[in-house]
Parts: C-alpha cells; structure tokens; sequence
C-alpha cells in the first residue's frame, strides 16, 4: 500500500508548524481518498512538541515522519534533499507534495534530480487521472495566458509544489488518530558545504499580500495612474493591503509586489475587495479561497461580480468616496 501513499512536506520554524503545512495536507487528503491510499506527511526539525506533530495528524495525516536534530535548525536545501532522498527509497511515496515557498522550490527540484523524477512547480490546481492513478498538475503558463496541465507517467514518485493560499485548511478533528513515525538520524545526511551564517528579514518596500486579512484591489477601470490614490486610501481606512490587477501593474499603476492572480500572488484573506476589476480567469484563480468578495464594478455582466459575496454596480468614483465619507463618519463616533 505504501506504493499509493501521497506524502506532503510540512515545514516549521522556531517550534511551530507553517500554516501552508495544512493547506497541503488539505489538497493531500483529497488525492489520497481518490487512490485509497494513506496521507503521510514529512518534518524536518532541530525541534517540535508533540502537541504539534499531533495537529498534523488532526489535520488529517496518517503517518507523521519525524526527523529531529540539531543540524535541521536552518533550511539548507542540500541536507534536507538528502534526507529526503532516503525516505523517498525507503518508502516508494507515489505522490510528494510541497509549498511554492523559498523553501519548497529550493528543495523538491534538487531532490527530482537525486531520485531522478519529474516536477511542477507552482502548482494551482490537482487530481488524480482515473485510468492510470497519474497526478494531473495544472499550472499557470506564458505568464499566466493558458493553463497547463503535466502528468509524471513514467518515474515516481510524482511531485509538484503548490501555491500557498490556494487552498482552504480543512477543520481540525482532534479526536483523529495516526502514527508519529520518529526516523533516527544518519550524520551522512548533513552537508557540511553550506553554513547558514544570519538570516535577516527583508522590511524594505516588501509587500506580504499572502498574509493580509484585506486586501483591496483596483484594476483598468481606474482610468489613470493618479486614480489608484483612492485604492491606497481605502485600503489603509480598512487597515489593510493594497492589490492589483495584472492589467493595473502593467500599466505602471501598482508595482508587480502588489498583483494579485496567477501572474502574481495567490491569496486568501478574510475580505477581499475588487474595484473596477472585470475578473479575468488568473484573477478569479488568485482569490478563489477569500472568505469575503466584494466587486464594484459599472459592468453588470464583469465577471468577478458573477462571484463575489457583495456586488455593487455602478461608478466606482461615485461609490468609493461614499464607502470612504461613511467609514470617516464611524471612526469619529467611537
């Protein structure tokens, strides 16, 4: 059975798993009730609690591969690769999943060399082929213009690293159970070539769309560059993170940090606002998973009003400054 398993890689930091570690187990569990097969997911950690290696499992892991040891503290793709080449041969996975994080796209296209496999990177969509168990990876190409989808046929296991926040996490159920398996340590793994000396975090004009709980977003039906001001201004009324459209970005209206689509950045916040955005496909891929849409839009027909939760329709330049007038008059009243 262990020739079917999908296997995820979770990923943790100073203690604490990565939320994008459930989003993968999320598109994991799927494919793994398709093929009838067991969900396996791999940490590599110099240390993690048991209370979080047992919420992958309540996130719906079976089988927890554990690595622990000092050398694991900082990511260095070579020592991970190696580690995870020897599970990979142990254990046969069918199907390896990872984050499109720094990460993930470090790691899984050195390991696809060790254990000579193919890969898809930055992944937005999955399934299983029915007819041959092959995963089928749908990804964004020629700058987002057609999706394509790849299949593995030949080598295993199949890998492909996926978007973060493409994905909703599915609820916790603690009251699952599954094996935590503690794999012990082999010094031959740790490749004494790479030290991490520091790791500095980038605060210069770094714009982290993935983790805002708002997001708003214009688009070409703001005219002219010198019109986005009312964008900024909305988003920083809601405390939240200026987006745009590929088109908007295009046009040197908002710079490329800020799109929001398959071209750009894959999103999911709690309140996601589309103004003047008609809502190409790539969009309506990059915030499929938002709690709350809401579009503006003076085109009944635009397609991002077909799926958002609130669709106002009518001049955007008459009905910002009304959200903006009405938002001012609450925040003086409290």
């Amino acid at each position: 059975m262990k020739d079917r398993d999908v296997w995820t890689l979770s990923e943790a930091h100073n203690g604490k798993l990565k939320t994008v570690s459930f989003e993968l187990l999320s598109r994991g569990r799927a494919l793994a009730d398709t093929l009838g097969s067991r969900l396996c997911t791999v940490v590599l950690s110099d240390s993690l609690p048991e209370v979080e290696l047992q919420k992958l499992i309540s996130h719906n892991a079976d089988i927890v591969y554990y690595v622990n040891n000092p050398c694991l503290k900082e990511t260095v793709c070579e020592t991970f690769a190696n580690i995870l080449q020897f599970l990979v041969k142990e254990y046969t996975p069918h199907v390896l999943l990872a984050a499109a994080t720094t990460s993930g796209r470090s790691i899984l296209p050195y390991l696809a060399v060790l254990v000579h496999t193919g890969l898809t990177a930055d992944c937005t969509e999955l399934s299983i082929e029915p007819e041959t168990g092959n995963l089928l990876q749908t990804r964004p190409a020629i700058g987002g213009n057609i999706m394509a989808t790849i299949k593995t046929p030949d080598h295993r296991p199949q890998m492909a690293t996926i978007r973060p926040k493409s994905t909703r996490i599915l609820s916790e159920d603690t009251t699952r159970t599954g094996e935590i398996i503690q794999v012990n340590w082999d010094p031959a793994w740790f490749d004494q070539r790479v030290s991490v000396l520091e790791t500095r975090e980038d605060i210069g004009d770094f714009v982290s769309l993935e983790e805002a709980d708002i997001v708003i977003s214009g688009g070409r039906g703001l005219k002219k560059r010198d019109n986005f001001q009312i964008i900024q201004e909305l988003a920083e009324t809601f405390g939240g993170e200026v987006g745009a459209s590929r088109d908007a970005v295009d046009r040197g209206w908002a710079n490329y940090p800020h799109q929001v689509g398959l071209s750009g950045k894959t999103i999911s916040p709690r309140l996601y606002m589309g103004i003047g955005i008609s809502g190409a496909v790539q969009h309506l891929a990059g915030i499929k998973t938002s709690e709350c849409i809401v579009a503006v839009n003076s085109d009944e027909h635009a397609n991002l009003l077909q799926v958002a939760d609130f669709a106002i329709v009518g001049d955007l330049f008459s009905i910002v400054p009304e959200i903006l007038r009405q938002l001012g008059q609450r925040m003086n009243t409290i």
